[in-house]
């Protein structure tokens, strides 16, 4: 099986746009549609033709241009079946955990509630390739807009267990300041540290800081360690349970 190629690309002031392309079979998606005109620029530059859109949410800056991309390439928009009311331009339903086929490639969704309650990730798993929109950001994850605190952290959690070198995209470019915050919660993370500096050094040159990995999250980000028993003793919370500490977490980033 080829390896499928990833172009990703500015959309909106911090939104990743994201095309994944199978050159043997000839078939293009979008993750997401953050701005139709930036997404057909980067179809010309690549001479592909998008045959796919996969919606991870219903936010406005991840489906804006489902119409005109649709009007424009005929192209089938997957989502998930539980949220495809929310979805605009839906073609094809998908329940989570349940395969369907891109091209020569299976793809399942992964029931990642939180940000919203129908938030989905997109996984490629024989690829080690994961799509994770606004549920797992790198040094971060979404706001907590309809979900629980519970609900996201299992969320995180299913998507921490899956093998430390899938490849991880994301839907913005926040990195630098979610290591900001990372720093504040876990100060002599060594790691941690090191990646803060190279993620300035990227940005400084105008580079992207995406894709991650889910080994290098699950070492320096402060969402998937709310177990860990420094982030505790800065929070002065040693003995509450993880659901409290992450919760802690994300309210402090919040207002961060």
């Amino acid at each position: 099986m080829t390896n499928l190629e990833i172009y990703q690309f500015n959309c909106r002031p911090d939104n990743f746009g994201l095309l994944v392309h199978d050159p043997e079979i000839g078939v293009t998606a979008s993750i997401d549609t953050p701005d139709g005109d930036a997404i057909n620029q980067a179809l010309e530059e690549k001479g592909w033709t998008l045959s796919h859109i996969l919606l991870t949410h219903h936010h406005y800056d991840h489906v804006d241009g489902n119409a005109a991309l649709k009007k424009k390439w005929g192209a089938v928009i997957v989502g998930n079946e539980a949220d495809a009311a929310r979805l605009p331009e839906i073609d094809l339903t998908v329940k989570c955990g349940s395969p369907f086929q891109f091209g020569a490639h299976e793809v399942r969704f992964i029931d990642t509630p939180g940000h919203t309650i129908g938030h989905v990730a997109i996984h490629f798993a024989e690829q080690k390739l994961l799509f994770t929109g606004d549920a797992l950001f790198s040094l971060g994850c979404g706001r907590l807009f309809e979900g629980s605190a519970r609900q996201m952290l299992q969320s995180l959690n299913t998507l921490a267990a899956l093998p430390d070198e899938t490849v991880v995209y994301c839907g913005h470019e926040y990195t630098q300041s979610n290591a900001a915050f990372a720093l504040s919660v876990d100060p002599e993370n060594e790691q941690l540290r090191a990646r803060a500096n190279e993620i300035d050094q990227l940005r400084a040159k105008g580079l992207p800081t995406l894709p991650t990995t889910i080994g290098a999250e699950k070492a320096t980000n402060p969402f998937l360690r709310a177990g860990d028993a420094g982030i505790r003793a800065v929070l002065g919370m040693a003995d509450a349970d993880d659901v409290a500490v992450f919760a802690e977490i994300r309210q402090r980033k919040d207002s961060f």
